[in-house]
């Protein structure tokens, strides 16, 4: 609960003040738009490389051997290019794939002197809290800021560009081709639905919730679903914090749990809130449990998220995936 309490005054600071966020509650896919430049590189080898990152052109000389990932997203996206070889270590909190080589350092607290005696030659970050990219450029250590992600263009450029920063270029290009090939025939087996249905997304059991103007709200979006936190107040942050009383006004017919691991939200403990047994979503089983961090990150297992929600809503219309 500590965990989840942290990340989500976090966010809460980062959508007041428009800073960044890193991603390990659903909360934080949300918040920054990403720099997606153009990646050049020359040589036989492809090295040197440059990427245009949201910290400006990094440089990296040579193809890196000792990768320091201090964002779950940017883990999931190194090991799925298959660049886990590389990668030498991992944030607390960079929990998949298995093999990724959790450790002690920090992605909310990183510590330069932490980072810098294990010799990385590339650093990949979410955030630049403790202004660690000046610290770790100060240095001589490369570091590639990618914030979390807006749309899913932005996530495609992202692991595109790890793939050129790390020379796994090929096999980059095709975890994008195959997420869009993913996306688009999910997509397309949503486009059965009828009439419009629309949602709550919870982020924890206070209510904070999330609109369409963020990533995953997007996602929602991609399948005609109505986001009900659209238009309560607070909406303009990005991640009003509900009532009761509106989510009961609202009558959402699919409610998502991004708080199960968290929080231990379950749809029974959902049905159990005074009111809740009465709402479209629960008396129609339609209350659907998530993965908090498969919920939460913008990498490649954002199709997983997007199946999951394809899966609930032709339910609800009693058609199979």
């Amino acid at each position: 609960m500590r965990r989840y309490s942290l990340l989500l005054a976090l966010l809460l600071l980062a959508a007041a003040c428009g800073g960044d966020s890193t991603a390990t509650t659903s909360a934080t896919a949300d918040i920054t738009t990403t720099t997606a430049g153009e990646t050049t590189t020359t040589g036989d080898a492809g090295f040197p490389v440059t990427i245009e990152a949201a910290n400006g052109a990094i440089e990296i000389v040579e193809k890196p051997v000792a990768i320091i990932s201090l964002s779950p997203t940017a883990t999931e996206m190194l090991f799925a290019i298959g660049a886990g070889d590389q990668v030498i270590a991992v944030d607390e909190f960079s929990n998949y794939p298995e093999e990724a080589p959790t450790t002690d350092l920090s992605g909310y607290e990183p510590n330069v002197e932490a980072i810098a005696a294990l010799n990385p030659d590339l650093v990949v970050v979410s955030d630049d809290l403790n202004d660690i990219v000046a610290a770790l450029t100060a240095i001589h250590v490369p570091v590639i800021h990618h914030p979390p992600a807006v749309t899913l263009e932005d996530t495609y450029t992202q692991i595109e560009q790890l793939g050129e920063a790390t020379g796994n270029s090929s096999a980059a290009a095709e975890v994008v081709g195959s997420m869009q090939s993913d996306v688009e025939a999910l997509v397309d087996s949503a486009g059965q639905i009828g009439e419009a249905r629309t949602y709550y997304y919870e982020l924890d059991a206070t209510l904070f919730s999330v609109t369409s103007a963020t990533f995953i709200g997007q996602v929602y979006t991609l399948v005609g679903l109505e986001n009900i936190a659209d238009a309560a107040g607070g909406a303009e942050s990005g991640y009003p914090q509900l009532s009761a009383e509106y989510i009961i006004d609202a009558d959402p017919d699919l409610i998502f749990l991004a708080d199960t691991k968290c929080c231990g939200e379950t749809p029974d403990t959902v049905a159990a809130r005074p009111g809740w047994d009465q709402l479209t979503a629960v008396a129609n089983q339609s209350v659907i449990p998530l993965d908090d961090d498969i919920a939460s990150r913008w990498g490649p297992r954002v199709v997983d998220l997007l199946s999951q929600i394809v899966e609930a809503v032709l339910a609800l219309e009693g058609s199979t995936p």
